[in-house]
Order: C-alpha cells, then structure tokens, then sequence
C-alpha cells in the first residue's frame, strides 16, 4: 500500500480547507462581532504506528484536520450610535431568527422594526429574558442600555437582554451572518454574569486580515509541496510498474 501518496493527499485536503476557512475569516472581517475560524493539524509522525490501527487496520496514520471557532475578545469601538451595543466578556446575544429558530450572535447593530420590537440588522428578535424586547416605536425619549444588559426607554424599563454564556463556546455552530446555535450537546448555558454591556460601542472582529493572507500563503505552500510529493510518488509508481513489467 503507498501511504505516502494516502498522507499527502489528506495534507492537501487539510490545506484546502485551511485556505477556504482564511476566505471566511476575510470576508467576515468586517462583520462586527464576527468570530474567525480556525485550523488544527493532528501532531502524528509520519509512517508506521504499531499503537495505532488505521487506514484499513494497517497500522499507518494518516494526518487530520479539525476546524473550531476562536471566540476571544475582539477590539470595542465607540460609534456614539445608542442602538449600538458591545459585548465585554465570553456571553453572546439571544436571537430568534425568521424560522423562530433559537440562534447566538455577537453582533450588536440593533434597530427597531416596524413594531417597536428590538433586531438586528438581519430583521431578527433580539431577545431579553421575558422574550423580544418591545419598545414604543411614536415615544422618541432616548434608549438607554445598562452594563447589566437592562433596555429602558427613558424611565420605562422594557426589558433586560438575554445574555447567554457556554461552557465550550468553540463547540457552538457556525450558521452565517455571525449567527451560531448551540447543537452540540456538550454546551451548556452557564449564565451571562461574566459579560459586560457597553451602549455606544460595536464590537469588531476577532480577525486580523494581515495575519489571515501570512496564513493564505503559507496554506498554499503547504498544499503546492504534498501536490509535488504526491506527484514524486506517482511518478515513482510509474517506474516500478514500468521496470517490473519489462524484465531484462
């Protein structure tokens, strides 16, 4: 069996993916409260592994990839806009979505729809702990939002926003838009007392397009020499079978 050719390939795979991940991560660079994907390779050598039984029970260990989501803080930029809101902290934003869904999100761009009712700027609930949040859309007394998540319209509280925190937030999956729900059976809600709410102030995200095209390039390298390895080993299976087949 070539597993030299088995092991370049699935590099290629894993590089591949690595490249689609970084045109992810590029094109939500400007979402605000986006969180950048990333890459792990499994750390193997190379060749036989009596410990371990894989690729058909031969023995051998073909290298992997695993995809996660970062969700480290990223940089808050003040926007003097009261409808903006900025999260401090590892919580995310409750969100129903238009298929009434149960989603996440960092992204604090909210608005008021045509009801009075808190969204963001997908036209989706924002939700507080009691459900939507609704304001009185004729009442133009200023919105006010406290560091403990409260939404008030002027002296009139409305609500408190659902700020929800997970035990393995990188397990949360990715659904677009900066949009997450919690599928994975592992997460559990532990509360939003560890988050911060900052009015006035967007969150932006965790991605950094200079280190994202370092990342593009070295991908791409890494995938141009598993294709010339594999491509070594075609060529030497092509002798073999050549010389074994013309004996003499």
């Amino acid at each position: 069996m070539e597993v030299s050719l088995y092991q370049a390939a699935a590099a290629m795979n894993a590089t591949d993916r690595w490249q689609e991940m970084i045109s992810d991560n590029l094109a939500a660079s400007s979402i605000p409260g986006a969180r950048k994907r990333e890459i792990s390779f499994s750390a193997v050598q190379a060749g036989l592994d009596s410990n371990v039984s894989s690729l058909a029970g031969s023995g051998y260990v073909i290298p992997s990839a695993n995809a996660a989501t970062n969700f480290s803080q990223g940089e808050l930029h003040p926007t003097g806009n009261a409808m903006d809101v900025a999260l401090e902290g590892p919580g995310l934003f409750s969100i129903r979505t238009a298929d009434g869904q149960q989603a996440y999100s960092r992204n604090g761009e909210f608005q008021l729809n045509s009801q009075g009712q808190l969204v963001n700027t997908q036209g989706n609930l924002v939700l507080g702990e009691g459900g939507p949040i609704q304001m009185n859309a004729g009442n133009s007394t200023p919105i006010t939002i406290s560091a403990t998540g409260e939404v008030s319209q002027g002296a009139d509280q409305k609500g408190k926003l659902q700020i929800v925190e997970f035990n393995k937030p990188s397990l949360l999956t990715a659904i677009g838009g900066g949009l997450f729900r919690a599928d994975n059976s592992e997460l559990k809600p532990t509360g939003g007392g560890n988050t911060s709410v900052r009015q006035g102030n967007i969150e932006n995200a965790n991605t950094s397009p200079t280190l994202e095209m370092a990342g593009l390039i070295t991908a791409m390298r890494m995938f141009e020499s598993n294709q010339k390895v594999l491509q070594m080993q075609s060529d030497r299976m092509t002798r073999e079978i050549s010389d074994l087949g013309s004996p003499g």
